[in-house]
């Protein structure tokens, strides 16, 4: 799988992402990152590959994740699997996690999944 720092390709780590989610629930496995990150590379998924993709991500000490928690579905709560994609990412092109590009990574949701609401809402222009 080849990743790089575009939104072409983020579109389609939004999508595999749904679809691993799908493809997990199936397999009646739990959709955690460990096991995404080894249906996605495999044996490339070592350990330490998990655990540093794992300890990038960039949410609050309460919400930090672990290998083994389960994951809500991406089209519904996109900021924990932004931060995650940002963390693959990163990690696979050995960048920092503030290098890769959020925009394109938010208008890659918007293209993913039309339906939902974009991931960076202005809240002062939906005021009437």
């Amino acid at each position: 799988m080849d990743i790089t720092n575009t939104q072409e390709c983020f579109v389609q780590l939004w999508l595999r992402l749904e679809r691993t989610r799908r493809l997990l629930g199936g397999q009646y496995k739990r959709f955690c990152i460990r096991n995404l990150l080894r249906s996605w590379f495999g044996l490339r998924a070592t350990d330490d590959f998990i655990w540093e993709v794992i300890h990038r991500i960039d949410l609050d000490d309460e919400d930090a994740p672990c290998g083994y928690d389960e994951l809500p579905p991406p089209s519904l709560y996109p900021r924990k699997h932004r931060e995650l994609l940002r963390a693959i990412v990163s990690v696979r092109l050995g960048i920092s996690y503030y290098r890769v590009n959020l925009r394109a990574l938010d208008a890659a949701y918007s293209v993913a999944f039309p339906k939902s609401t974009a991931i960076n809402v202005s809240k002062k222009s939906l005021r009437v």
